[in-house]
């Protein structure tokens, strides 16, 4: 959204400020209303083997084996009521419910995943099932995964949104090319009534539902009998929905607009745990950022602190390194921390050479110390942007910046003339860094051009050599505090969720989890 839209829309906002809210779901009784975030949006169909984009929805129509708790990121039983691990990490063995059936009345059971693990073969979702070499019938409700290879990631994998198990008849009856948009057939605590890409999916309770996860206070049928899940691409048309009653809840609400929202005593909101990292990425192979000390320096000129009070309000957290701080490979030594120095980066820069001209801008064989800085063309990305380019003024460096449209940004990164690149991500798994900053992405996303012989010999021990997940946490922990003490990058921000709701109308858990809490939603 640009400035201009952003003023009309706090204009409009402003109208309403009087005005009470109206029941989003008066057409339809027990029915909430609520629009997905940017995060959220796009999905194509409901395919969890073979889609690459799924949103919440997904985590709705199905179970998985195993879920996480984003607030902690522990793992809890689902559809796997017990499972346990070989001393040699090479047999996994699942003791599933006896209880569960699919919303096509088909059972679940040990068959089903002997036939759904197979399934991912070929497809772009192979990697989370690749060290699987086969899955062995125990009995009627116990599989055996028979590993290639240990794979203490695979508990990640099972728990995440992907791994939704779909109903095999009727996966198997829809073809590759039907499945996931007319119908979707799983075991959780909704149903799909009808879905339209981009605009809206509507789901139904699954009246049949009692085995809901220890995550939800509701273990059995949903509270509300139908959610109607809309995408409304423009934040401030959603805004005016939530102020006018056209719907119940928002997510992932940008900080520019909750100054506006919360003079409405009618409004609640709720804080969701931090998905990821925003960080601005060095290119390491332009001539200015090889040398490390200007890598350094530049990354010390940086105040988190102050980008996260003037760009978000407080909402989320300073990021001081790349992982999301609940993870255990987060859990770096805080000498690698990357936190606001000015004064060092000032004799880092002396150091390197880059002098302090009269006008203040560092100088070295007679060129000026300039980068260009890209950015996103969304609001808080184009004022993190100019605010790190005020930053980087103060210790000598100018940043040109450059903003460019979601499509354009995708299409930028494989020019090598990037140099700084504000990047955020959603990920909770400390094999992003994989993405970021392998060799092996040279061309995509690493955006930083590491290409580093020790680096990469850390990065495959910690993707590939451990045995346990507490070695690979501690093995992830080496390369992630190499790649700080490298100044690869810059670490921005945590954001945190901001949920916005009709609280005339909605009942909803203190301390949520998303989606899943969704079942424990009720009406007024």
């Amino acid at each position: 959204m640009n400035r201009r839209e952003f003023l009309i829309s706090a204009s409009l906002l402003s109208l309403c400020m009087g005005s009470g809210l109206t029941s989003a779901a008066q057409a339809s009784e027990n029915e909430a209303v609520i629009v997905l975030g940017r995060q959220e949006s796009g999905s194509a169909n409901y395919d969890p083997v073979r889609s690459t984009s799924l949103n919440m929805v997904s985590a709705l129509i199905y179970d998985r084996l195993i879920e996480q708790d984003a607030n902690d990121q522990s793992y809890h039983p689902h559809l796997a009521e017990a499972w346990e691990v070989s001393k040699d990490a090479l047999t996994w063995t699942f003791k599933l419910r006896q209880d569960v059936k699919f919303h096509d009345g088909e059972p679940f059971n040990a068959a089903t995943i002997v036939w759904w693990i197979p399934k991912f073969t070929g497809t772009e979702n192979e990697y989370m099932t690749s060290a699987i070499e086969r899955v062995e019938t125990v009995d009627d409700h116990t599989v055996r995964f028979i590993m290639k290879r240990p794979e203490p990631n695979l508990i990640y994998n099972l728990a995440s949104v992907n791994m939704g198990i779909p109903s095999p008849k009727s996966y198997e009856a829809a073809g590759d090319s039907g499945y996931g948009v007319t119908e979707a057939i799983g075991t959780g605590p909704y149903k799909l009534e009808s879905f339209t890409a981009s605009q809206e999916t509507v789901l139904i309770a699954n009246d049949d539902y009692a085995w809901g996860s220890d995550l939800t206070g509701n273990k059995a049928v949903p509270n509300f009998k139908r959610l109607r899940m809309r995408e409304i691409p423009d934040a401030s048309t959603a805004f005016l929905e939530l102020k006018t009653g056209g719907v119940d809840m928002l997510l992932d609400i940008p900080t520019d607009f909750l100054p506006q929202l919360k003079a409405h005593t009618e409004i609640e909101f709720r804080e969701l745990p931090s998905y990821g990292v925003t960080f601005v990425a060095i290119n390491t192979q332009i001539p200015t950022f090889s040398d490390i000390r200007v890598r350094e320096a530049t990354a010390l000129a940086i105040n988190q602190g102050a980008i996260l009070k003037s760009v978000y309000g407080g909402a989320g957290k300073e990021a001081h390194q790349f992982l999301v701080s609940t993870l255990a490979e987060a859990k770096v030594d805080p000498a690698v921390e990357i936190r606001h120095d000015p004064a060092k980066a000032g004799k880092l820069l002396d150091e390197a050479g880059w002098i302090a001209g009269g006008d203040g801008i560092r100088i070295k064989d007679g060129k000026p110390l300039k980068a260009k800085l890209w950015a996103r063309a969304d609001t808080e990305y184009r004022r993190m942007a100019e605010i790190i380019q005020a930053q980087l003024k103060a210790v000598g460096m100018v940043a040109e910046i450059t903003v460019f449209d979601e499509g354009m940004y995708r299409a930028e990164f494989k020019k090598k003339d990037r140099e700084l690149v504000i990047e955020p991500y959603s990920w909770t798994n400390a094999d992003i860094l994989d993405n970021f900053f392998s060799a092996k992405f040279l061309d995509g996303w690493n955006l930083s051009s590491w290409n580093d012989p020790k680096s990469e010999e850390l990065h495959d021990r910690a993707m590939h050599g451990s045995a346990t997940s507490e070695e690979r946490a501690a093995n992830f922990r080496k390369y992630h505090e190499y790649l700080l003490a490298n100044f690869v990058g810059i670490p921005i921000h945590e954001p945190a969720q901001t949920l916005a709701f009709n609280n005339t109308r909605l009942n909803l858990p203190k301390s949520l989890r998303m989606p899943l809490s969704l079942v424990d939603m009720s009406e007024k």
